[in-house]
C-alpha cells in the first residue's frame, strides 16, 4: 500500500487524526482506546469466522473414518476393530487394528506396522488375536500376543486367508484360501525360439462363471479350506475336489471336523443358487453332507454345547426375492427344522449365544439394520438394537456387524444419521456405551444436511412407501429449492437413515435430496419385496413419482427444478423415469441396465437373470425382456440425459450405457457420456471416484439449471 493510500486508509477509521506526525502524546491517547476496539473487534470477528461451520467438501471424504468387524473379548473387557481411513496420496480405503477398553478408556492402536490389517480373531483364552495382514508378498495371518505386544507371522501363503476362525482348543486356526489350478488350453503351442516377441497365448474358456466384476478374469482353481498350527507351522489343506470351499466356517467342539457350506454336486456351475451343509474332518478329510434340498443352506454355525447346528436359508422358488430364514438340525444332520420366525425379514449374521438356547441375528426393517435373538422356544424375537450398521462413507447400502461375549455383552458397529460407523458396547445388562468417536474432529466442525423421514401413498395402490429428505445446511421452509431425486440400485436393496457423503455434498450444494425405497426395497417383508417379479421397472415408477409429489407438497421445492439421477438398478430407474416423463430438467444415469436382452448375455452374472426375473431364457423371451428395457423409450426421452459409467465395469458393461448414449446422440438429445477409468460396477470404491461420481452430477444439474436471472425472478417473485 503506498504511502497516501495508507494515510488515506487511516483518516477512514480515524476522522479526527490530524497529519501527522502521529506520535504526539495527546494524539496517540486519544488514538489508543479506538484502536484497542478496532483490534479487539476484529479479533473478536475472526473468531466468530473461525467458529462457524463450513459446509461439507469433496475432500472431506479424505478426512472421513470409519469402524468395522467389532470383536469383543470373551471376557468381555476389550474390542478389537478395524478402523478404516482414506489415503489421499495412494486414493485408497486403508484398515488398521485398533483396540479399546469396553469402559471407553485405552483407546490404541493395536499393533506397531503401518499396513492394511483385516479379520481380527480372539483366541478363546482371549491372550491372542489373530488377523490378515497385507504385505508385499501378498495377505498372511499375523498372530499377537496381548500381554507383550509381540507380532508374528504364521503362515507364508500362495493366496490370500478368508473367514478365519479359532479352534475351541486355541491350538488351530481354520481359513479358506484360492487353490491355483491348471489353464485351459486346446493346443500344445510350438516353441518359439529365443527371443522371439510373439503374440500372448491364447485364453480358453469353458466355465460358466469366467469373471467376477470388480476382479476381472477368473483364474483356473478352487476355493479350500485349511488348517494352520496357531503357533505357527504348515498350512495344511483339508478339503479337495473341483468345488468352491468358501464362507464361514465353524468348529464342532472336539475340534476334529469343521462345518460349512458348498455345492458339490456334479452340476454345481448351473445350481448356482444351491448349497447345502457339509462337514469335514480334519483328521482325514472325510466330508459328510448334512442338508439336502433345492435352495441355499448357508453360514452354519455349530452351537457352543456342539449338539446342534444353526443355519440360513430357503426353498428355491425361482423369485425375484425369497426370504431367508433360520433353520436348525441336530449336530449329525438330523431332524432339520424351519424355526418360524413373527418376523417377515431376511436374517443374516447368525450367532448362538453362550449358552446355546438363543441365536442372534441381524435383519433389514424399515431402513434400519436390526440386530435381535431369538430364544427358540417358540418364534417370539427380541430387538436388542436398531441402529447397526454405517460401515461404509455412501448412501448407497449399509453395512455393519457385531459380535457377543461369553457373557451376552455384545459390540456393534452403529449407523447415524450424520456420521459413519462407530463402535457400540451393550452390557448383558443392557447399559449401552458408545466407545469411539471416530469422525468428531471433522464432522463437529461441519454444517450438514438435516435428515427426515417421510411416508407416502403409491398413486398406482396407495401401498405406503417409505422415503427420506435431506435439506440444505441452510434450509429456509419459507424459500423454493431444487430437488434431487435419488434412486438406489439392487434393485432388491435399500436405503435408509444412515450417513451418506454423496447426498450431504448434494445438499451442501443447495438440493433438497430425496430418496426412497419403492416396492421392491428390502426391510418390508417377502410380498412387498417380490413386487417385482416379472415387472421392473415398472410400478415402482408410481412409487417413486409419488414420493416427488409428496415433496412438492410440502411448498419449499421449485417445480421447474427437478432432477433424477441412480447407480445401477437405480440407473435403470431413472433412464426409465425420462423415458415416461419430462418432469426433469436433466438427469444422471450411472452404470445403467439400457437392454436386458444384451446384459443379460454379456455381464459377468449373465446366467442369474432368466425365470426368476424375466421369464425365459432371452431367445425364448425377447418381447418380454425388451419391454422393461429402457431403450425402447428412446423415442420418448426429450430431458437432458448423462450417462456414467466405469472403463470395468463387468456387471452392467460400457456397451449398456453406450446404447442409450449413442440414441440419444442420434436424436440430438443433449446427452454426455462419462467414463470412470479402471472402475469396475462398484464405480466410487476410491475415494476420489465417489468425488468425481458427485461432481459430475452436480456439473450436470447446475448446467441445465433455469438461468440466474430467471432464478432470481423466482425468488423475488416469492418474496
Amino acid at each position: 500500500m503506498e504511502t497516501e493510500s495508507r494515510l488515506e486508509y487511516h483518516r477512514e477509521l480515524f476522522p479526527a487524526l490530524p497529519p501527522p506526525p502521529y506520535f504526539h502524546p495527546l494524539i496517540m491517547f486519544s488514538i489508543i482506546p479506538r484502536l484497542f476496539f478496532l483490534i479487539g473487534l476484529c479479533g473478536s470477528l475472526a473468531s466468530a469466522s473461525a467458529a462457524e461451520p463450513k459446509k461439507f467438501e469433496s475432500l472431506d471424504i479424505f478426512q472421513l473414518e470409519y469402524a468395522t468387524d467389532p470383536q469383543i473379548s470373551p471376557d468381555a473387557e476389550q474390542v478389537v476393530y478395524v478402523r478404516k481411513s482414506m489415503d489421499i496420496m495412494r486414493d485408497r480405503r486403508i484398515g488398521r487394528l485398533w483396540l479399546v477398553s469396553t469402559d471407553g478408556t485405552s483407546h490404541r492402536k493395536l499393533t506397531s506396522t503401518d499396513a492394511n490389517e483385516s479379520s481380527p480373531r480372539w483366541s478363546p483364552d482371549g491372550k491372542r488375536i489373530a488377523y490378515v495382514t497385507e504385505g508385499l508378498d501378498g495377505n498372511e495371518i499375523t498372530l499377537l500376543w496381548l500381554d507383550t505386544g509381540q507380532q508374528a507371522r504364521l503362515t507364508q501363503l500362495e493366496a490370500s486367508p478368508s473367514s478365519l476362525e479359532w479352534s475351541p482348543d486355541g491350538k488351530s486356526i481354520a481359513f479358506s484360501m484360492f487353490v491355483a489350478g491348471k489353464p485351459e488350453k486346446l493346443v500344445d503351442e510350438p516353441n518359439k525360439p529365443k527371443g522371439a516377441d510373439w503374440a500372448d497365448p491364447p485364453r480358453v474358456i469353458t466355465m460358466l462363471k469366467h469373471e467376477d466384476d470388480g476382479k476381472g478374469r477368473r483364474k483356473p482353481g478352487y476355493h479350500h479350506l485349511f488348517v494352520v498350527p496357531a503357533d505357527g507351522g504348515t498350512a495344511r489343506q483339508i478339503t479337495e475336489g473341483d468345488f468352491h470351499h468358501r464362507g464361514p466356517i465353524s468348529w464342532m467342539p472336539d475340534g476334529e471336523s469343521l462345518v460349512f457350506s458348498a455345492n458339490r454336486s456334479p452340476e454345481w456351475e448351473y445350481e448356482y443358487r444351491n448349497s447345502e451343509i457339509y462337514r469335514v474332518s480334519v483328521v482325514d478329510g472325510s466330508i459328510q453332507q448334512l442338508t439336502d434340498r433345492n435352495g441355499p443352506d448357508h453360514s452354519p454355525v455349530v452351537s457352543p454345547d456342539g449338539k446342534a447346528i444353526a443355519y440360513l436359508g430357503y426353498d428355491d422358488k425361482m423369485q425375484t426375492y425369497q426370504t431367508t430364514n433360520l433353520y436348525l438340525m441336530d449336530a449329525d444332520g438330523g431332524n432339520p427344522r424351519w424355526q418360524k420366525q413373527t418376523l417377515d425379514r431376511d436374517l443374516q449374521d447368525i450367532r448362538w449365544h453362550a449358552d446355546s438356547r438363543e441365536v442372534y441375528f441381524l435383519y433389514e426393517n424399515h431402513g434400519e439394520l436390526v440386530l435381535g435373538t431369538d430364544n427358540l422356544s417358540g418364534g417370539s424375537h427380541v430387538t436388542i438394537a436398531n441402529d447397526v450398521g454405517g460401515a461404509t462413507v455412501g448412501s448407497s447400502s449399509n453395512r455393519g456387524s457385531y459380535t457377543a461375549s461369553e457373557d451376552g455383552s455384545i459390540a456393534y458397529t452403529k449407523a447415524s444419521d450424520d456420521r459413519p460407523a462407530d463402535v457400540v458396547f451393550r452390557s448383558n445388562a443392557g447399559e449401552v456405551r458408545q466407545l469411539t468417536d471416530l469422525n468428531a474432529d471433522l464432522i463437529n466442525h461441519r454444517q450438514l444436511g438435516k435428515k427426515e423421514e417421510l411416508w407416502f401413498e403409491s398413486s398406482f395402490d396407495g401401498r405406503e412407501i417409505q422415503g427420506w429428505i435431506v435439506t440444505p445446511p441452510d434450509f429456509d421452509p419459507a424459500k423454493k429449492y431444487p430437488l434431487m431425486l435419488l434412486i438406489h440400485g439392487g434393485p432388491i436393496s435399500n436405503y435408509g437413515r444412515w450417513f451418506g457423503a454423496d447426498v450431504q455434498l448434494s445438499a451442501a450444494a443447495g438440493y433438497v435430496v430425496l430418496y426412497t425405497n419403492p416396492r421392491g426395497s428390502t426391510g418390508y417383508g417377502a410380498e412387498f419385496g417380490n413386487l417385482l417379479y416379472h415387472d421392473f421397472p415398472g410400478h415402482d415408477y408410481d412409487d417413486m413419482m409419488s414420493g416427488v409429489d409428496a415433496v412438492i407438497e410440502r411448498g419449499f421445492i421449485d417445480t421447474d427444478q427437478l432432477y433424477v439421477t441412480g447407480g445401477s438398478a437405480g440407473g435403470t430407474s431413472t433412464a426409465w423415469i425420462v423415458g415416461n416423463t419430462d418432469r426433469f430438467r436433466a438427469a444422471v444415469v450411472v452404470k445403467p441396465v439400457i437392454n436386458w436382452l444384451s446384459k443379460t448375455l454379456i455381464a459377468d452374472n449373465y446366467y442369474a437373470y432368466h425365470n426368476n426375473r424375466y421369464p425365459g431364457l432371452p431367445w425364448e423371451n425377447p418381447e418380454g425382456y425388451l419391454r422393461d428395457s429402457p431403450i425402447v423409450l428412446a423415442s420418448k426421452i426429450s430431458t437432458p440425459t448423462m450417462l456414467m459409467v466405469g472403463t470395468a465395469d463387468l456387471r452392467t458393461p460400457p456397451s449398456e450405457a453406450k446404447q442409450l448414449y449413442h440414441a440419444l446422440k442420434l436424436r440430438k438429445v443433449e446427452t454426455a457420456l462419462v467414463e470412470i477409468p479402471g472402475a469396475s460396477h462398484g464405480i466410487v470404491i476410491r475415494p476420489s471416484q465417489l468425488i468425481t461420481k458427485v461432481a459430475h452430477t452436480l456439473a450436470w444439474f447446475k448446467k441445465h439449471a433455469p438461468s440466474e436471472t430467471t432464478v432470481a425472478e423466482e425468488a423475488l417473485s416469492d418474496e
